[in-house]
């Protein structure tokens, strides 16, 4: 055989060989990086992407090897998504890696966020198929730690949505009434005074003047002349008619012994052009638009009276129908009703609470502070008026922060079988996150209407599904945890820390996201500051704190 084609042939069969017949050689760690390193979770989920440059010489061409991701937490091994990747010898669908140039992989890995994944470490298993051969190659360890910060959000500290009552302590009432004049005259006539709503009017007066729950602010005496008759004459003619209403009423008041009234006032008006006007417009007259179009026509009182004088068709109906409407004295009182003090509202519940109105109980729930006492008022409130949605909302509202979920779910959803309010809906929807069923808390919370407590449980949702930017929008001016965090998590530095500074109620989560804002900022005395602060609330803290990848360049030694 010739010594070069020999020669040839060995050397072919060492290319087979090495190509071929050989295993796939280990993997390095330096062959793989990670986006993001660390981890981070987004809502409650942790992505990310694992990308492998692979160097030539490396994958064999008969070779197959499915690449598993796994996430160590605390000892237990979570799997993601496993991919197959294969050699160019290989009959398959899967991505093919050249043996003589390499190649890169790519492998996206999810996984459910569970509590203390701050130190887990993330490890690629090879599993290869070669031939008829299966082996399994070292596992490489790609990443460390999991930035857990995002799983600060709490749908748990959320406020819940209390459906208002429409308790007013003072409700201010007005009584009127009208003394009619005739045309050119100023003298009130008897039996305008004897007039049902005069009477009425008088009456009004008096029990007020009676009742020391009732007080009169103010009576007001409001006189008017028809638009006929010259401005000059009528401005007189008004004028007469203020003062003769104003002196009948002085006396009535001396004679019914009415003194504290408040402030009496009076005013006249010379021709009543906006009450004309009214009047028309809610006429029948056939030319009423004609007399409208003079009207907006002529601004002038006088060449408004002379235009419509010689509409001789229609001014004979408007001197019947419309113009003695307009010559009149229109007395109101102004009556202040006093209703409950607190006092009395909380001594009536304790003693009778069926004596109370439904406002007036739910009213009653607002003056103490002591969830289980709000509780207790309305679990009443609901069973004296059990057709009113707002006592079942407000309770079920209550259980929720005592995290009384089940009482509180099955109160929301009475709440919502009597009257579907906003702020059931919205609550139910706090509900279903709980629950983790987001796809229905959003159908919920998009019920919840303008319930101004929806921005907060709206923010919260865009944090637990991973979308930062939209709740921190969503929270606009909030002063919570959560809003802080979602400021954080977009990079809003300078607002979180107004944020976190406005909270009027600090808790261990408000020092913690403080810590975390100076791990952000570079800032060793705003993290240690802040995290001695939180550990004196929650004792666990340090431990979180030193494992958490926020914190990992800085010393915390000092907080063990």
């Amino acid at each position: 055989m010739n010594k070069k084609l020999l020669l040839a042939l060995l050397v072919g069969g060492a290319t087979i060989l090495t190509g071929c017949n050989k295993k796939i050689s280990q993997f390095d760690s330096k062959y793989f990086s990670v986006n993001p390193n660390p981890l981070e979770v987004s809502g409650e989920k942790v992505p990310g992407t694992i990308t492998g440059k692979i160097p030539a010489k490396i994958f064999v061409k008969n070779a197959e090897v499915t690449v598993t991701p796994y996430l160590n937490v605390n000892g237990t091994e979570i799997a993601s998504q496993p991919y197959t990747y294969q050699g160019e010898k290989v009959r398959g669908n899967s991505p093919t890696i050249s043996y003589d140039n390499g190649g890169t992989i790519t492998i996206p890995v999810s996984y459910d966020y569970q509590p203390n994944m701050e130190d887990a470490e993330l490890f690629l298993n090879f599993d290869v198929k070669q031939g008829n051969k299966q082996y399994v190659l070292p596992r490489v360890k790609v990443a460390q730690g999991v930035n857990t910060t995002a799983s600060l959000a709490s749908v748990e500290a959320t406020t819940p949505a209390i459906a208002p009552d429409k308790f007013q302590r003072i409700i201010n009432e007005k009584y009127s009434a009208d003394i009619k004049f005739l045309i050119n005259q100023a003298n009130i006539r008897d039996g305008e005074l004897r007039s049902e709503s005069m009477q009425n009017f008088n009456k009004n007066l008096a029990n007020a003047n009676a009742d020391s729950t009732r007080k009169i602010k103010e009576i007001n005496i409001s006189s008017y002349a028809s638009p006929e008759g010259g401005v000059e004459f009528n401005e007189k003619l008004a004028e007469k008619r203020e003062k003769n209403t104003s002196a009948y009423l002085e006396k009535h008041l001396k004679e019914q012994k009415i003194a504290d009234f408040g402030e009496l006032t009076a005013q006249f008006t010379a021709q009543d052009w906006e009450g004309f006007q009214k009047l028309v417009a809610e006429s029948n007259i056939q030319d009423k638009e004609l007399i409208l179009s003079v009207l907006s026509m002529y601004k002038d009182p006088e060449v408004r009276e002379k235009e419509i004088r010689n509409l001789s068709s229609v001014f004979d109906q408007l001197a019947i129908e419309i113009l003695p409407q307009l010559r009149y004295s229109r007395l109101t009182a102004t009556v202040d009703v006093i209703g409950k003090s607190d006092e009395q509202i909380q001594e009536a519940y304790e003693k009778e609470p069926k004596s109370l109105t439904v406002d007036e109980l739910l009213y009653c729930a607002t003056l103490t502070n002591d969830n289980n006492k709000k509780i207790e008022i309305y679990n009443t409130t609901a069973g004296i008026y059990g057709n009113d949605y707002r006592a079942f909302n407000n309770l079920g509202a209550c259980q929720f922060v005592a995290k009384d979920y089940t009482s509180a779910t099955a109160n929301f959803k009475k709440s919502a079988s009597i009257n579907p309010s906003s702020e059931a809906n919205m609550n139910l929807g706090l509900i279903s996150m709980i629950n983790g069923e987001y796809s229905k808390a959003n159908e919920q919370l998009g019920n919840a209407g303008s319930v101004d407590a929806v921005k907060e449980a709206l923010g919260v949702y865009y944090l637990k599904t991973g979308n930062n930017a939209a709740a921190a929008k969503a929270f606009e001016d909030s002063k919570t945890n959560n809003a802080a965090l979602a400021q954080i998590l977009t990079k809003d530095y300078s607002n979180a820390k107004r944020t976190l500074a406005s909270i009027t109620s600090p808790d261990a989560t408000t020092y913690y996201l403080m810590a975390v804002l100076g791990a952000r900022t570079n800032n060793e005395n705003m993290i240690i500051s802040n995290l001695r602060q939180a550990s004196k609330i929650d004792n666990s803290i340090a431990n979180k704190a030193i494992k958490d990848p926020e914190f990992a360049n800085f010393n915390l030694s000092s907080l063990l």
